[in-house]
């Protein structure tokens, strides 16, 4: 898919998050006169209004002081492009992050119910599947009635295995079904959707235990991603879930969805700050090709844009 298509769907899907953010600090920009307390202040407040948060708010600000201190910069419209700056700094991802798509890999897909997981992972499959890689999904999910239905649909679109347990069975053993399975296939990338909650925090992180060490005794050749999928239109929610399950799983990457529409975007920036776990993955609507591989100066650009780009 072109990227200005993708791109063209990022600056839509985030006119809300414009209209509420962005504008705001472009007044700020041209309503003061001086670079002072009053201007640092009231640039606080929009971005931690615009969900960025508390804590990633202070290291930005902190940072642009930095900068407007060395650079000598005295008008407050000249700082616009170094806070922009400061915000892509806070969202590099690294260089490593998709190891896993080259890799003989072990993906477990994570997140609460209700935050478009098991499509995630239907998106996920399609795209490594265009990229000529064999994939295999294992429906661990037993718990919620409809998740291994709605994930043999997304299977079946996507031309790739799935292995999918019944209802109220032993996701472990589904786990351990689907190594046997992706290694008789020689697959690629074999992906686990895991149930969005269980009774209990101790009894999600005894769940998502046991399914690890199946897949480090049973596949221990394998490399490992654990994806966390938030919603985005939950602004701060989306940061206390990343939070929990941080608590129970090493979680290595975040996936963000439903960044169509939404008034929040700006927690994209919030979770990769606070909690050092990149944002790989976001979507911006139901379509396979929606979910693209995170660009964090696309994103950014993105929530800037502003009519003079036209």
């Amino acid at each position: 898919m072109a990227e200005g298509g993708f791109f063209q769907k990022l600056i839509d899907g985030l006119t809300k998050t414009r209209d509420n953010f962005v504008k705001n600090m472009d007044y700020v920009f041209r309503g003061f006169t001086n670079i002072d307390e009053d201007f640092y202040e009231e640039l606080e407040e929009i971005l931690i209004m615009g969900d960025i948060g508390v804590r990633t708010t202070e290291t930005i600000l902190d940072d642009l002081r930095a900068k407007v201190k060395q650079n000598h910069i005295k008008e407050p419209a000249d700082c616009k492009q170094f806070l922009i700056d400061s915000i892509k700094e806070q969202m590099d991802i690294g260089e490593a992050a998709y190891k896993f798509e080259e890799q003989t890999s072990v993906v477990l897909v994570v997140g609460v119910n209700g935050v478009g997981k098991t499509t995630t992972i239907g998106k996920l499959a399609a795209k490594l599947r265009n990229q000529d890689r064999k994939v295999v999904i294992a429906g661990a999910d037993t718990f919620r009635a409809a998740a291994g239905d709605q994930l043999k649909e997304w299977a079946n679109r996507s031309s790739v295995d799935m292995i999918g347990g019944q209802e109220g069975s032993d996701p472990a053993a589904v786990v351990y079904d689907a190594i046997a399975a992706a290694k008789a296939r020689k697959a690629d990338v074999l992906l686990i959707d895991t149930a969005g909650r269980l009774h209990n925090k101790s009894n999600l992180m005894a769940e998502l235990e046991k399914i690890n060490r199946i897949v480090n005794k049973e596949f221990p050749e394998a490399y490992r991603e654990t994806l966390i999928v938030l919603d985005g239109t939950t602004g701060q929610n989306a940061l206390a879930q990343a939070k929990e399950f941080a608590d129970v799983t090493d979680l290595s990457g975040i996936v963000l969805t439903k960044l169509d529409g939404t008034a929040k975007g700006g927690i994209a920036i919030a979770i990769q700050s606070e909690l050092g776990i990149p944002v790989k993955y976001i979507g911006v609507g139901e379509k396979v090709e929606d979910l693209e591989k995170f660009d964090p100066d696309q994103f950014v650009n993105a929530l800037f844009y502003t009519d003079e780009h036209k």
